[in-house]
């Protein structure tokens, strides 16, 4: 049963002190509160965190993706849980949902799985993995918080555990495209089609994920990948915007391009959000940040322009249609920061602050947890914004409360 369902006294607390968080949240970072070195330090109470861990974490570790009655799981929402984890140095749910994770998506065997990435329940009633192939994107992930947390949390085994899906990445998930170079495929299965055409997902490679796992492998491709996702980038935003999916085909020999995906079609939206999310994160000395903000001037002038994100566009036109949630407003805001775009940027915040409260006020005289993608998104980009984390321009991920703890290694 649901945290939000068996703890409504302590949902409301949480609800509570996010709205007055509201109140006083300034774009500046905070520091942590003390400073301990047996490995249990106090940091800064994260509202965002603590409405997520209550609104989406069962008690065993389980990321709840979408409302009952399915109520299912993803790979995604397992390791995106656990870097939020790490920006609120939180290791007891960090671990717990690692747990769960290896335990149900990996079936207990990170040497030969990698997870499974849709885990529910099945129409004999049973809770069971529900699709066995893998999303790349939280592949990556998992290997990103692991290597993190074994870093500053002295977790060996942790590393070790990164080091092991890793491996599995690189042996099914990675291709050598004709004439362009290592990438990045969504999964292992179902992305190599026929006629020498190979489907992609751009939202699926942030390229501060994919500098750390450079960094730990020097030996393979993973810094080229990141150069090809830039070129990925560009070559497929005519009119500054990126698409949810893309296709490379190399049917002609001597002219491989990238081509419209036949089954989303030029549609740039819930997916592609996160692109622009990861380029305003990406660190500012990385060559290839302003690389690819300068192929996305897209959704900065038509948010600009209407006073909110679009919730899809048509990237061959430009054309765009709806108005995107308040999921969307929060993950444009470091993109809208890097950009220096300083007026859309508080716009865009405040639409945020007073989207969410609406939401959440609704939602708790309901009993109904917040939209779970949307919460996600926010929880990356105020944690961004509210500097309690950076990405380095090795990948590594810098968080506020590093220096006010220490933790003993852990074999």
């Amino acid at each position: 049963m649901l945290i939000f369902n068996m703890r409504r006294n302590l949902a409301v607390i949480s609800f509570i002190k996010l709205l007055m968080s509201f109140l006083t949240l300034v774009v500046i970072g905070f520091l942590p509160v003390a400073t301990a070195s047996t490995g249990v330090c106090r940091t800064e109470q994260w509202p965002l965190w603590s409405v997520f861990v209550n609104s989406f974490v069962t008690l065993d570790g389980r990321v709840i993706y979408s409302i009952p009655p399915k109520a299912d799981t993803t790979s995604e929402g397992q390791a995106y849980a656990m870097f939020f984890a790490l920006i609120a140095n939180d290791p007891a749910n960090f671990d717990k949902i690692w747990g769960w994770s290896v335990h149900h998506l990996f079936a207990d065997d990170l040497d030969n799985n990698l997870p499974g990435w849709l885990w529910g329940k099945a129409d004999d009633g049973s809770w069971k993995v529900l699709d066995t192939n893998s999303a790349s994107d939280a592949d990556m992930w998992f290997v990103y918080v692991l290597l993190e947390a074994g870093r500053l949390w002295q977790r060996a085994d942790y590393i070790r555990d990164a080091q092991k899906i890793l491996s599995s990445i690189e042996k099914n998930e990675l291709i050598a495209l004709p004439d362009f170079g290592s990438m990045l495929l969504p999964g292992k299965v179902g992305f190599v089609l026929a006629n020498s055409t190979w489907r992609l997902n751009p939202s699926y490679l942030p390229i501060s994920v994919i500098r750390r796992l450079a960094q730990v492998r020097t030996d393979s491709p993973w810094n080229e990948i990141a150069a090809n996702t830039a070129k990925l980038i560009s070559s497929v935003s005519p009119k500054g915007y990126i698409a949810d999916w893309v296709r490379f085909q190399a049917i002609d020999k001597k002219s491989p391009q990238f081509v419209q995906d036949e089954i989303d079609g030029p549609r740039g939206s819930y997916d592609a959000i996160r692109v622009y999310l990861w380029a305003g994160m990406t660190a500012v000395e990385d060559p290839l940040a302003s690389q690819i903000m300068k192929s996305l001037p897209g959704m900065l002038n038509s948010t600009a322009l209407n006073g909110a994100p679009p919730e899809s566009v048509d990237v061959n036109t430009g054309v765009t249609s709806g108005v995107g949630p308040y999921g969307f407003s929060a993950a444009l805001l470091p993109y809208l920061h890097s950009l220096g775009a300083t007026q859309v940027f508080d716009q865009q915040l405040a639409r945020y602050r007073k989207m969410l409260s609406a939401s959440l006020i609704f939602q708790e005289g309901n009993q109904k947890p917040p939209v779970y993608y949307d919460y996600s998104l926010s929880l990356f980009a105020l944690g961004w914004v509210e500097n309690r984390f950076r990405f380095l321009k090795d990948g590594q991920a810098k968080f506020n409360w590093e220096q006010s703890c220490f933790y003993p290694p852990v074999q």
